[in-house]
Parts: C-alpha cells; structure tokens; sequence
C-alpha cells in the first residue's frame, strides 16, 4: 500500500512565497490608467536623459540588436494578485546605462499615453530591471505594454510601466502619476508598501 494518496501531488511550496495580502491567480489580469496606446515599432524609441540633460537613445532596432536576457519573474499587483514564474524576453536595464551618467539617485520612467512612475535608480540596476518585449515567448501583447515595457519585478507592478518610452535621471525624487495620488512612493510587496503611510 502506497504512503501517499491518489491524487496528491505534493504541497504547493510556492503558495508559501506570496507576500502577505497578496492571493495567487494563473490569468495575467489587464489593468489600465487609460487607454491602451497604439505605438508603431517604425516611430518607437527609449531615451535615457541624465540629470545633466545628455540623452541617449535606442531605437526599436537598437533595441533588438542588444543582448536580450530572458528573465523568469513573480509578478505582484497592489491589486492584490500575484503570478508566479512569468518568463520574458527583453534587454537589462544594466545594459542599457552601461555608458550612461548615472550621477543621480533617482528616476522617473515615462510611458507613450503619458504615464509616470518614480523609482530609486539603485532598483534598476544590478539585474534588478530589464525593458521586456516578448512574454512567454510571444512579443508582448498592447494590453500588458507592449511593444515594451519596464520590468522591475520585486516591486508591485505599478512600478513596472507599460508602454514605456524614456526614463529621466533626477538627483531628488518627485512622484510619478499612482504616487501623486496616494500609492506609496516605493511599493515593496514584501512589506505591503500599498498606500502611502503604510
């Protein structure tokens, strides 16, 4: 006689690894400030202004001819999902600024549609943040971002922009559009940085 019963398929460990408040789903919910920009890959391009004003910028080609890294990440909403295991496609953010002036704490990522989000600059390097182009092996759908997107996966996922066309380096932070109106100016899962004061 078997020790383990019909239909058990071991615990599920992973469920051990959602940050508290958050609940696991096997979707990828579409969550939206607005309208979902239309942007053509002919016209698309990032550019990174330093805090001097020096601007660098890749097009959609340039993009794609940098070495790509295929990240394998748990996703967080302040929403109060997560997902596990979400595999992308897309360029290091330490790659990017490789020859960049990084003389500034912080930044502020902007997105075609006009979104903004803040974040310390030391929480896009060091493997910590890539600009995505495919998901789950497919270039990534209008809906989550694409053509691109800001991936910083250990913060909720308001930070990660969709859409994204440029990020500004700042030597002070300033908020971006969810912390102007409340969300928490860092947004760590982990210690449930929803709302500001939390």
């Amino acid at each position: 006689m078997g020790i383990v019963s019909r239909g058990f398929h071991g615990r599920r460990p992973a469920e051990a690894a959602l940050p508290p408040g958050q609940y696991l789903v096997r979707d990828f919910p579409v969550l939206s400030a607005g309208p979902t920009p239309r942007v053509p890959l002919e016209t698309w391009e990032f550019t990174v202004t330093t805090a001097a004003g020096a601007r660098h910028r890749w097009s959609w080609r340039d993009l794609l001819d940098l070495p790509a890294e295929r990240p394998t990440v748990d996703l967080h909403c302040v929403t109060k999902w997560s997902k596990f295991g979400t595999r992308w496609e897309g360029v290091s953010l330490d790659t990017l600024l490789a020859d960049v002036d990084l003389d500034a704490a912080y930044a502020m990522v902007h997105s075609y549609g006009g979104y903004t989000t803040n974040l310390p600059l030391e929480d896009l390097l060091d493997g910590k943040a890539w600009i995505v182009h495919q998901y789950d092996g497919e270039d990534l759908p209008a809906e989550h971002g694409g053509p691109a997107r800001l991936l910083v996966p250990h913060l909720y996922l308001w930070k990660s922009a969709k859409w994204v066309k440029g990020i500004q380096l700042m030597p002070t932070d300033d908020p971006g559009f969810w912390e102007s109106l409340g969300y928490h100016e860092y947004g760590d899962p982990w210690r449930e940085q929803r709302y500001q004061g939390d």
